[in-house]
């Protein structure tokens, strides 16, 4: 088993919460890889595609935010397990309002520099929807509590999924090293 963390938007294979599963999974002698990824989705799903069909092993999925989003579009193409957290179900509304709330520029939050986001990567991000969810496993991390998703969306997207909701937290997920042996149970 190989083990892909999917970051989210404006984030980096770098982030807090990608270097604390990379320690975790060093420590199970689980396979780990958290790529830096395109802000053009198009970019990032090529890129995901090529290293799922990488692997012999069996590939597994976490994914956060937008990471979520494309772990729901990889789930369903190649039928894995998933983790997500706090998932951007409906990414591309989420991030037409980012395009208006920063008159179309975007932080990258790892290295400070900046990018033009456009109604091109949204309607990237439309393409890539999946209507109906069948293929994929999931695992759902919700926290009531997360400032830029509602966590009631990714509940109605995946009704089947197992689900973990939390009160109150944020959208970056506090305190998931606690669910770590959860994931890897889900995933074994």
């Amino acid at each position: 088993m190989v083990v892909i963390c999917i970051h989210g938007f404006g984030s980096s294979g770098k982030g807090g919460k990608a270097q604390l599963f990379k320690e975790y999974f060093k420590s199970q002698n689980i396979p780990y890889i958290s790529p830096s990824l395109s802000y053009v989705p198009e970019l990032a799903i090529d890129t995901l595609e090529q290293l799922i069909e990488s692997y012999d092993d069996e590939v597994t999925l976490i994914g956060s935010s937008l990471g979520g989003f494309y772990s729901i579009y990889l789930a369903e193409k190649y039928g894995l397990k998933v983790v997500l957290i706090n998932p951007a179900v409906d990414s591309a509304n989420t991030l037409k309002e980012r395009i208006l709330s920063l008159n179309g520029m975007a932080t990258n939050y790892y290295d400070n520099t900046h990018y033009e986001w456009t109604q091109s990567h949204v309607d990237m991000l439309l393409n890539l929807r999946v209507k109906e969810v069948k293929n994929g496993e999931y695992l759902l991390l919700l926290q009531k509590g997360d400032d830029v998703l509602d966590y009631r969306n990714a509940l109605a997207k995946l009704p089947n999924a197992k689900s973990i909701v939390e009160e109150g937290g944020t959208h970056p997920y506090e305190g998931i090293e606690r669910h770590f042996e959860t994931i890897k149970d889900f995933f074994s």
